[in-house]
């Protein structure tokens, strides 16, 4: 079993394979690009594979590959269906845009895939444009018809954002009266890519829940897993769920069983810090497997206590303002 310094279990895996994406959200990085990482730079398939096998046999029970946006990098497929026949693993899961994904959701359901993190801030066609400043609503859209007709769970990530889609919460959460979605609203966090300053959260946690219960005061609490991260929800008479990430707040920090990989091999004990350890520079320096477990345990008896800890624990003038595109967020 994985543990760290704080006596927390590790079991999750949250794997970037690319900083690239297909949309341009503000939240998540400049609406020209970023300077996006060389092949050489990334992990490869297999770099990330010999990774993963190492990290199940040492207590990784949960893997999710996210981005930047997973499908643009070729062969993902392949990758996916390896990663799903690693013994010991008990669940593969994946965060889309959505974009890309709708005619591969039936090899998804096939390689076992059963869960599937959407993101999508808006149901608001010219609001999605806005916010990702590309026309691709409708393919999202597509992506979840074909989840559910493949009864793969489906969890939509919205970002509460002040000014830009909060009239979208009680839409949003419309939605689940006839579809058995869960859709978490998360805090806006300050990874833009931009290194603004960030000025402060306006729609916290508790702002966001009372934006809900104010329409629907018969919504309920729903009992939490050990290590989630949201705080969830129904409305009576709902077939889906409602979640609150308190994601800027950190107030599931006592309990996080994660850990984060770049898509250029670096170890993140928390979204937080600036990374650890880089494991691409570690396996190309040629490392035992048995080195290579010696680093990342290393890692693991050094962890921040929790998000705050971390973010003071960045080196000098080195605000959290990376991208989301380049961390897996």
């Amino acid at each position: 079993m994985l543990t760290d310094n704080h006596g927390r279990k590790i079991n999750y895996l949250r794997l970037a394979v690319t900083d690239r994406c297909n949309l341009r959200c503000f939240y998540c990085m400049p609406e020209e690009g970023l300077n996006w990482l060389s092949r050489k730079e990334l992990l490869t398939y297999e770099e990330m594979l010999r990774t993963c096998h190492l990290l199940v046999k040492m207590g990784i029970e949960k893997i999710r590959i996210t981005g930047g946006e997973p499908f643009v990098r070729k062969d993902m497929m392949k990758l996916l269906s390896a990663l799903s026949k690693i013994q010991g693993l008990n669940e593969l899961t994946i965060t889309t845009n959505g974009v890309l994904t709708a005619s591969l959701v039936p090899e998804l359901k096939r390689i076992g895939v059963k869960s599937v993190n959407l993101s999508l801030d808006t149901l608001d066609a010219n609001r999605f444009f806005a916010i990702t400043h590309r026309d691709e609503f409708d393919k999202v859209m597509e992506t979840l018809d074909q989840l559910l007709k493949y009864d793969i769970n489906v969890k939509i990530n919205a970002v509460v954002m002040d000014g830009k889609n909060t009239q979208d919460i009680i839409p949003l959460v419309e939605m689940t009266k006839d579809t058995p979605v869960s859709v978490r609203f998360i805090e806006e966090m300050p990874f833009n890519g931009e290194g603004h300053i960030y000025s402060g959260l306006k729609w916290d946690y508790k702002r966001i829940l009372d934006e809900i219960t104010a329409k629907y005061p018969a919504i309920q609490k729903l009992h939490d897993e050990s290590y989630s991260t949201s705080y969830n929800y129904n409305i009576p008479g709902h077939k889906g769920d409602i979640g609150v990430i308190a994601a800027y707040s950190r107030t599931f920090c006592g309990t996080c069983n994660r850990i984060r990989i770049t898509p250029d091999g670096v170890l993140k004990t928390c979204l937080y810090d600036d990374g650890v350890m880089n494991i691409k520079d570690i396996i190309r320096s040629g490392f035992s497997d048995d080195e290579l477990k010696a680093k990342l345990q290393e890692a693991m008896n050094n962890r921040a206590k929790d998000g705050w800890e971390a973010e003071r624990n960045r080196a000098l003038n080195d605000p959290a303002h990376e991208s989301m595109a380049t961390i897996g967020g």
